[in-house]
C-alpha cells in the first residue's frame, strides 16, 4: 500500500500513573520516525483513553491522523483491554469512532516498548553487562514502573517480532532468608504474591513497609515525615542514594536483587542471547545501584547456565519515549502491510 501524502501517526503509551501521547511522521528518506508533538496526562484525571486522546488532538484540529496505536498495561484481547492499574476499559472500535481515525491498534504496553528498541540509538542505553560482541538471537524486556511488564522478541530472519505476556504477575520466588520473610509478610496482605508486588514502584513501597512493620531497622524520622506528603518509592530512593537511612538502603538492596533475579529468570526462559533490556522509570532512577557488580552477579546466578547468562548483554533503556516510538512503528507497519 502506497503511503498517503503527509502521513501522520498517533501513538500512545498508557500507564497506571500517566498517559503519554504523540504525533509522528515517517521520514521518507531515512525511514525513521519524526516526533511532531507530544504531551503527558495524569491517567487518573480522565474516565477513558478516548477522553485523553480527544483532549490531545483538540476540536477542529486540522491534523489528519491516518493510523494510531496505543500501548496499554494489560492483556489485549479482541482489540480490547482492561488495564491492570486503571479503572477504565480501552476499546479500539470506540477509539476509531470517537477520534475519526480509520486504523486503530492496541498493544500490550511492553510489546510497544519492545517494538521501540530498534528505533533507539546507542546513546539511549546504559550497558550493565557487555555480553558477547555482536550478540544475536532472541531479546527480552523487563520493565518495572507503576507495575511490572515483560515482553519478548524473536528474530524471524528479516526482522524482530514481538510477543507480549503477563510475566509480571507470575509468582514471586525468594532466594534469600529475608526475601522468604518478605514473601510471608506480603502473603498476609495480598494472598497471591506476584513479582509485581515486589519489583515495581508499588513493590518498593511494599518492601519498605515490610522492613518497617517487622522492625528490621529503626525508622528515620526525616523519612517518615517526608512520606506523609510524597511518594513512598521516591522517598526511599532519595534517602537510600544519599546513604542517610539504613532501612531505605536495605529496601533498595532487596529490590535490586529481586529485579536482577527476575530479569535473569525471564532472560533464561526467552533464551535472550541477543540482549536483555530493562525499561520503565524505576531502573533509570536506580542506575547508581544497578551498575554495581552485585546486580550482575544476581542476574547471572543460574548454576550450570551461568556462562550463558554472562554472554547476554544487559542494558537499561534511558529514552522514556521507547514505547511511543514502538507504538508508532507498529501503526506504520500495519498501515503499509
Amino acid at each position: 500500500m502506497a503511503r498517503p501524502p503527509k502521513l501522520l501517526l498517533l501513538a500512545g503509551d498508557v500507564g497506571g500513573t500517566k498517559t503519554n501521547l504523540a504525533i509522528f511522521a515517517p521520514d521518507e528518506k531515512e525511514g525513521s520516525l519524526q516526533l511532531l508533538r507530544n504531551k503527558r496526562y495524569p491517567s487518573a484525571d480522565f474516565d477513558s483513553l478516548n477522553a485523553i486522546a480527544q483532549r490531545f488532538l483538540g476540536k477542529g484540529d486540522e491534523e489528519k491522523i491516518h493510523a494510531a496505536c496505543f500501548g496499554v498495561p494489560g492483556p489485549v484481547r479482541n482489540n480490547r483491554s482492561q488495564p491492570t492499574n486503571l479503572k477504565w476499559e480501552v476499546d479500539s472500535g470506540t477509539l476509531r469512532a470517537d477520534l475519526g481515525i480509520p486504523c486503530v491498534h492496541l498493544l500490550n504496553d511492553l510489546a510497544a516498548n519492545a517494538y521501540g528498541i530498534t528505533e533507539l540509538a546507542d546513546a539511549d542505553f546504559e550497558t550493565l553487562q557487555t555480553g558477547l560482541k555482536n550478540a544475536s538471537g532472541n531479546r527480552c524486556v523487563v520493565s518495572p514502573g507503576t507495575g511490572l511488564g515483560e515482553a519478548g522478541l524473536y528474530w524471524d530472519g528479516g526482522k524482530y517480532r514481538v510477543w507480549a505476556c503477563e510475566g509480571g504477575h507470575t509468582d514471586f520466588a525468594p532466594r534469600s532468608e529475608i526475601e522468604v520473610e518478605l514473601l510471608a509478610y506480603l502473603q498476609t496482605r495480598f494472598g497471591h504474591v506476584s513479582n509485581e508486588r515486589v519489583i515495581s514502584g508499588q513493590g518498593l513501597a511494599n518492601i519498605y513497609a515490610f522492613l518497617r512493620d517487622t522492625a528490621k531497622f529503626p525508622q528515620t524520622p526525616a523519612v517518615a515525615e517526608e512520606m506523609k506528603t510524597a511518594d513512598v518509592a521516591q522517598v526511599v530512593t532519595k534517602f537510600a542514594e544519599a546513604g542517610s537511612c539504613p532501612m531505605c538502603m536495605q529496601a533498595i538492596e532487596i529490590f535490586a536483587h529481586c529485579l536482577a533475579m527476575e530479569a535473569g529468570n525471564f532472560a533464561l526462559k526467552a533464551m535472550a542471547t541477543g540482549g536483555v533490556y530493562l525499561g520503565g522509570g524505576v531502573p533509570v532512577k536506580l542506575l547508581w545501584k544497578l551498575r554495581t557488580p552485585a546486580f550482575r552477579e544476581a542476574f547471572n546466578a543460574k548454576g550450570r547456565l551461568e556462562p550463558v547468562m554472562e554472554s547476554m548483554p544487559v542494558r537499561v533503556i534511558l529514552n522514556d519515549q521507547a514505547a511511543l516510538l514502538g507504538a508508532a512503528r507498529y501503526a506504520l507497519d500495519a498501515l503499509e502491510e
